[in-house]
Order: C-alpha cells, then structure tokens, then sequence
C-alpha cells in the first residue's frame, strides 16, 4: 500500500509539473524528486519482502495493510511539509519577501 500512495502521489506530481509552467516556478520538481525516490525506496522494499515471503506477500493481514496506509500517508505528508518548507526559504514568487516588506 505504501509503495501504490507514493507512486499516485510521484505520478500526480509529475503531470502537474510537466502541464503548468508555474509548477515548475513553485519547486514541484523537487517534490517528484522526493515520491519518486520514496517509490524506488518502497519498490526495492517490495522485491526483496517477496523473495522472503513468496506467495504469502499476496495475502498481507488488515493490520499491516492499514499500517502500510499510515506509513504511506505519513511519507507524504512529510515530503509535502518538506517541500513547503523548502517554498518558504526559496521564495521563488517573492510572496514571503513582499508580506514582509507590508508589515
């Protein structure tokens, strides 16, 4: 589950910075650096939990799926937060600067 949440999220991510040029102003490059890195990451994870497992990877427990989902969630959330972050030092629209500059 956590792999599937982060490749929506790096696929999404990747569609909007490749159609809208403001996107690519507001560091959406960035954030598809950090889904598809987490997917490659969770990807790897996947392949070598299934050499281990076999078929049972196909049967995963309620449990460890809703804690997949959290753990997904959570990875984006954070590269989220992260790229909010990484917006308010940058400042490539001058937004932070000009709301100082009134005050």
């Amino acid at each position: 589950m956590t792999l599937l949440l982060t490749i929506l999220a790096a696929v999404i991510t990747t569609v909007i910075w490749y159609c809208n040029e403001k996107a690519r102003q507001l560091k959406v490059g960035t954030l598809c650096y950090m889904f598809w890195g987490a997917s490659m990451m969770w990807l790897v994870d996947a392949i070598f939990e299934y050499t281990k497992l076999r078929a049972e990877y196909f049967t995963p427990a309620a449990e460890d799926m809703l804690n997949d989902t959290f753990l997904g969630v959570s990875v984006i959330t954070l590269a989220l937060v992260i790229w909010v972050l990484i917006l308010l030092v940058k400042d490539p629209l001058n937004v932070v600067k000009q709301a100082l500059r009134k005050n």
